[in-house]
């Protein structure tokens, strides 16, 4: 074998700049599988990264749909949660925080400046549940939301859009919902910037308490009567805990709300990691099959040099076998000669297309607030170590149809040929 190596380089330095062409394709479809599938990964890391920084171990209780004259409603429409089911669910034992809220879109005035944009009611527990941090000023207490406080606390883009040039913690905001007259809210606070993600743009809202919502902006009841909001945000001790904690809730809602049919949904933080990660999953494979197109095409550019290479040396292949060569050994040269194209071309593949990631990794694109950040990638090795093979096996593959057709040679006819 080692033998075979040697006449397999002798035979491909002969000709360099035909061996360099022939590897090109395989070097163009490496790299282009590495930096597609690392472009894939970073922006699956990236958005993974930011639903879990909206908090870690959540669960989203959110209404059930209505049925009217036999015709259901997307889940999500009927008013079925309350405050005081919030306040049932945090007294159970692994539940570290119960956040409910309510929101609303809602017309913003100050300085000058008008903007459309989502009023969140919340309460005092929603910073900590939903990992929201406060840059400037202080997050709504629990006298605030005790007191129907006309306070609120803006989020990075809003805060940004309305007052560009000054602090706006202190200053006065008029929110109005529809045709209704405006009313004055004071900041307290400018939220940290999160960016967009599944749950929406993080940064494009406003935190007012929400019992000051229901009372002043929005308000809906449920059938007895009682305040409804739409969606309450439960933290878990621990992972471990979900499914149990899941199953306390259930009991617990359907206890409170007399039904047998749940009347409410109730999804995980993983649930939403498991959709996504899935369709991530999905759409690197597809960037990365649609590179792999270009290794097929340098595969058959690898049987195309190699037929010619067999015709070429024909005469040699006559005189190998007339001094006693076997056709396995023939065979052999040229898988051999195949194979060391493949994988050197594979090896150069790997670095322009590691390369081509991190050269990728230092665009900017606009982030959170109107902020730049690095377009993400991730070099995975999977994806090294499959580009590699497949780049070896594209090699074998398309070697074998040229290696058989020498290994056959009639060698008599092979020392005649001119």
């Amino acid at each position: 074998m080692t033998g075979a190596f040697r006449v397999a380089l002798r035979a491909l330095g002969a000709n360099k700049l035909r061996t360099t062409l022939t590897m090109l394709g395989i070097i163009i479809g490496v790299a282009a599988v590495i930096a597609l599938m690392s472009i894939g990964r970073g922006a699956q890391a990236q958005v993974t990264s930011q639903i879990q920084s909206l908090g870690t171990n959540l669960l989203f209780i959110r209404p059930g749909s209505t049925n009217q004259g036999g015709v259901r409603s997307a889940a999500g429409q009927a008013a079925t949660l309350t405050l005081d089911d919030a306040d049932a669910i945090a007294t159970l034992p692994n539940v570290v925080g119960s956040a409910p809220e309510i929101g609303t879109v809602v017309q913003i005035l100050s300085n000058g400046q008008n903007s459309a944009t989502r009023a969140t009611g919340v309460t005092e527990d929603y910073a900590t549940v939903r990992n929201t941090t406060i840059t400037e000023g202080e997050w709504i207490n629990r006298q605030q939301v005790d007191g129907r406080s006309l306070v609120v606390v803006l989020g990075d883009s809003v805060a940004k859009e309305l007052f560009p040039d000054s602090d706006p913690v202190g200053q006065t905001v008029r929110l109005s919902v529809g045709s209704r007259t405006g009313t004055n809210f004071r900041i307290i606070g400018v939220t940290e910037p999160k960016g967009g993600s599944g749950f929406g743009n993080q940064d494009d809202q406003v935190y007012v308490p929400i019992t000051t919502v229901m009372a002043r902006l929005f308000a809906q009841r449920t059938a007895r009567g009682a305040p409804n909001v739409s969606t309450v945000n439960v933290q878990v001790v621990s992972e471990s805990q979900m499914d149990e904690t899941v199953e306390q809730i259930g009991d617990l809602l359907r206890t409170r709300h007399k039904v047998t049919q749940d009347d409410f949904t109730i999804q995980s933080q993983q649930d939403f990691l498991n959709t996504f990660n899935q369709i991530a999953g999905t759409f690197t494979l597809l960037l990365g099959a649609i590179a792999g197109i270009s290794l097929v095409v340098g595969g058959i550019g690898i049987m195309n040099i190699m037929l010619v290479s067999v015709t070429e040396r024909t005469r040699e292949i006559g005189i190998r076998k007339a001094v006693g060569a076997r056709r396995r050994d023939i065979l052999t040269q040229f898988l051999v000669e195949a194979v060391v194209v493949s994988v050197l071309g594979g090896a150069i593949g790997i670095s322009l297309g590691s390369g081509l990631a991190a050269l990728i990794s230092t665009i900017q694109v606009p982030g959170a607030g109107g902020a730049t950040s690095n377009l993400q990638t991730q070099v995975g090795l999977d994806s090294v170590l499959l580009a590699f093979c497949v780049s070896a096996a594209v090699g074998l593959f398309f070697g074998i149809y040229p290696a058989t057709r020498a290994s056959r040679l009639n060698p008599i006819e092979a020392l005649r040929y001119e």
